[in-house]
C-alpha cells in the first residue's frame, strides 16, 4: 500500500524492503519479517501499526503527502550521493568503470552505477534531477 514510497527511499539511499516484491502480505508475516530484518514498518495500516512503537503510520494515499508524513516521522529524505541502491529491486550498486551498454552512459562521461543483485545499470539523470526537486519541496 506504499509502494510508491520505495523508490524514493532507495534513491535516498534507505534499505527499503517492499513487502509485495518479497511475496509477503499478511499482517502477522509481515511484522515477523520486519522483526527477523531489525526493521521498521512504513504503513497505512493502522492494525499492523499498533503496538509497534517504530512503526510509521501514514494517513495520505498521495506520495508527496507520505513523503511529508515519512519526513515529519524524522525519515531522512536527502538524495544518496553517489546512489548506493538499487531503485528495482533495492541491491547495492557499485561504480562501473568498464565498457556499458547501448543506453547506458559512458563513465568517463558521467557515473554509471550497476546493481549487484540484478544487474539493472543507473546514472543520474533528469529523474534524478524531478525527484531532488520534489523532496526540495516538501
Amino acid at each position: 500500500m506504499c509502494g510508491g514510497l520505495r523508490s524514493y527511499l532507495r534513491m535516498c539511499g534507505h534499505d527499503a524492503a517492499y513487502a509485495i516484491e518479497r511475496g509477503v502480505e499478511a499482517d502477522d508475516r509481515l511484522a515477523a519479517l520486519a522483526d527477523a530484518e531489525d526493521r521498521r514498518l512504513v504503513t497505512r495500516d493502522a492494525a499492523l501499526a499498533a503496538g509497534r512503537a517504530d512503526a510509521v503510520l501514514l494517513e495520505s494515499r498521495d506520495v508527496r503527502e507520505q513523503l511529508r508524513e515519512l519526513r515529519a516521522a524524522g525519515v531522512s529524505l536527502s538524495l544518496a550521493e553517489p546512489p548506493t541502491r538499487c531503485g528495482a529491486c533495492n541491491g547495492r550498486l557499485t561504480a562501473v568503470d568498464g565498457p556499458t551498454p547501448e543506453g547506458v552512459p559512458d563513465p568517463d562521461e558521467e557515473a554509471a552505477f550497476r546493481c549487484v543483485d540484478c544487474g539493472q545499470y543507473f546514472w543520474t539523470g533528469s529523474h534524478w534531477d524531478r525527484v531532488r526537486e520534489t523532496l526540495a519541496d516538501l
